[in-house]
């Protein structure tokens, strides 16, 4: 077994690693950039060395720079994690030169299943089913076009170096082709380098499963199951899910037979996955291997109890596979959410800014967060906004599901937007909680998922109020301990009149619904009254903003966090973030931008969709933002004319710029 072993990756897979490797006694190096320079898994790690700039192409990218700082620390060996360079065979092989073990396959394994147009050529070759579709070398837009044509739309334009969804698009008509394959290929070069890109058949109503195998290097090779990954957005995984519902013993051993047949066919070692697009009916058709461990492997490792990555480190010390196949078995179900710093509302947007708040549920033996961020870190515009993977386990998938309920409903963050209540929302439509799964499932359930805005409950607007009020009082403590009369009573804030009782207001807002508070002040109360309904109020406000409540007759559990003028209040498995209005001066950081023609994050312009002087309907696309490795279209808000814009392709912009000098129509 290794002695010390250097991670070359960061956030909730680097804390990761880490752990297992102490577990075992292994020291570790973290690697970081200067954005990551107290970053949690720099902060784990038992050494760490700066290896560049923020941007990943100056540093995480950079496999010169994590060989010296593997060689200058005496690591034997690289874990690669997931992204930046785990599926890189030159990176591989550069190790290999260098005298270091590459946690990993080998790179003749990588360089097969790396371009997936190659990969499924392999494919073919060891009879494993494919997806009919074009995967040759020809990229001629025009001879493009005429396979989509002969395949039959709808079609599926794929990066072929690709993952992550990026460099994917969907084409239903012949008329979208060339946009959607112009808009593949520059997203594909972007983020892996390479555009060429493979068209498939989309089959219609398609499960996403995928089959987790592990090689050694004596010959052996299994698969640890297989998981469901249907529920996607934008191609992007939102949550996955092990055993994979419906999933009958024979088909299961189909599919796991035609893993291994992968794996084999290319000599893999290590970790795995192949990844297989399944009808509804139960065909499966070979669709990619990921040559790494995979975001979703905890809940491979939940039902199987056992530590995919502390396999990995055995293996890649020499050893065999822990198990053999018929060793392996199935307990329970388990399920993965995503937690993200994004905007369900605003198209999954990427969010930034400092996590002021952030209260995972706690852990237990059937809930595990994996996160690479605490509270007070900042996400950052550089990286994935992954912020925590959470992953329950229940005897069966009914009560795994309640668990990931009650999960997502103590879940809080604050600072950056999340998907956390859009999260409950999906785990509680019908077709998920029945386990009807397909990768449109979101698409389908939209008005479900994203319901307009409702009334805000009065008992939101009472907790808020009461939460203010005692942060208010606690304050006042603080002051007065620390001032030379502690005891005087000009520094209480109990409301006390000569002659009778005083009052207050509070208004609080959400988008266009504002409220005002009455607060009349009691004796160790308050009574607060929000329109026609009054009530005695009382409580408590933990350090962690926890906040207990007694409002009338009924006692309430909730969290109330002041952030700015913000004040989120946490419940009912739901949040609310409420602006608490200065009404002297209305404004300031809680106002809503108007985000229609602004960058809703930081980012790099790289086309323009129009030419000044156009003339374009409400929801035609203007210019193409990129932003965390994505691309994110700005539209048009209204029928109008452009008369021009503030950035040019390749420029680099801040969030909140404005981007088109736009002229509304009547």
């Amino acid at each position: 077994m290794f002695k010390k072993i250097l991670i070359a990756n960061r956030g909730e897979i680097a804390c990761r690693v880490i752990k297992t490797a102490r577990s075992l006694g292994i020291a570790t190096v973290a690697v970081h950039s200067e954005a990551d320079a107290n970053a949690r898994h720099v902060r784990m790690a038992d050494e760490a060395v700066l290896i560049g700039p923020a941007a990943a192409r100056q540093s995480y990218l950079v496999g010169e720079r994590i060989i010296e700082a593997a060689r200058a620390t005496g690591a034997q060996a690289i874990h690669p994690g997931y992204g930046f360079l785990s599926e890189n065979e030159a990176f591989a092989e550069a190790c290999a030169r260098a005298g270091l073990v590459f946690i990993g396959p080998p790179a003749s394994a990588i360089r097969a299943m790396g371009l997936k147009s190659a990969a499924k050529a392999l494919m073919e070759e060891a009879g494993v089913p494919l997806t009919p579709g074009y995967h040759g070398a020809n990229q001629d837009a025009d001879f493009l076009a005429g396979q989509a044509d002969v395949i039959g739309y709808p079609v599926l334009i794929k990066a072929s170096a690709g993952g992550g969804g990026k460099g994917m698009r969907r084409v239903d008509a012949p008329a979208d082709f060339r946009a959607a394959l112009e808009s593949c290929k520059r997203e594909a070069r972007n983020a892996f380098g390479d555009d060429d890109v493979l068209l498939e058949k989309y089959i219609l109503e398609p499960r996403h499963i995928e089959i987790q195998v592990f090689g050694d290097t004596h010959g052996n090779c299994v698969y640890l199951f297989e998981r469901d990954c249907s529920v996607q957005r934008r191609h992007q995984k939102v949550i996955e899910e092990a055993p994979a519902p419906g999933m009958t013993p024979e088909r299961r051993a189909s599919m796991g037979r035609a893993a291994v047949e992968a794996a084999r066919a290319v000599g893999y070692v290590g970790a795995g996955t192949v990844e297989f697009i399944a009808t509804q009916e139960g065909g499966f058709y070979f669709m990619e291997m990921n040559t790494r461990l995979q975001v979703e492997h905890p809940v491979t490792e939940m039902i199987t109890g056992l530590d995919l990555v502390e396999w990995q480190l055995r293996v890649a010390s020499g050893e065999p596979l822990p198990l053999r196949q018929e060793q392996l078995d199935i307990n329970g179900h388990a399920m993965e959410a995503r937690i993200y710093a994004e905007d369900p509302d605003r198209g999954f947007l990427p969010s930034t800014g400092r996590l002021v708040h952030l209260s995972p549920p706690t852990e237990s033996d059937h809930v595990r967060v994996d996160t690479g961020v605490e509270q007070g870190d900042e996400i950052t515009p550089y990286y994935d906004p992954m912020i925590a993977k959470l992953i329950v386990w229940g005897t069966d998938r009914h009560q795994a599901l309640a668990r990931m309920r009650q999960a997502l409903a103590q879940y809080r963050v604050v600072g950056v937007s999340s998907n956390v209540d859009f999260l409950a929302r999906l785990v509680a439509v019908p077709s998920f909680a029945n386990a009807r799964l397909d990768t449109g499932l979101i698409e389908r359930e939209h008005d479900r998922l994203f319901p307009p805005p409702g009334e805000v409950p009065t008992d939101v607007w009472l907790l808020a109020t009461l939460g203010e009020l005692l942060r208010e009082a606690r304050r006042a403590e603080q002051q007065a301990a620390q001032s030379p009369d502690p005891d005087s009573p000009w520094r209480a804030v109990d409301g006390w009149r000569l002659n009778g009782r005083s009052g207050r207001q509070l208004v609080l807002r959400l988008g266009e619904q504002a409220q005002t508070v009455d607060i009349q002040f009691e004796a160790g109360a308050h009574r607060l009254s929000v329109g026609p309904v009054q009530v005695l109020a009382r409580g408590t406000l933990g350090l962690d903003s926890e906040l207990l409540a007694q409002l009338g007759e009924r006692r309430l559990r909730a969290a109330v966090v002041a952030s700015g003028e913000r004040r989120h209040v946490f419940f009912a498995g739901r949040s609310w973030p409420l602006v608490l209005v200065d009404t002297l001066h209305v404004g300031g950081a809680g106002d809503d931008h108007d985000g229609g023609m602004r960058a809703p994050m930081p980012g790099k312009v790289i086309a323009l969709s129009v030419a000044p002087g156009a003339t374009v309907e409400k929801g035609d696309p203007l210019l193409v933002l990129e932003a965390m490795k994505m691309e994110h279209t700005i539209s048009a808000p209204r029928k109008g004319v452009v008369k021009g814009f503030h950035f040019a392709p390749g420029d680099q912009v801040s969030d909140g710029a404005e981007l088109v000098d736009f002229e509304g129509g009547a």
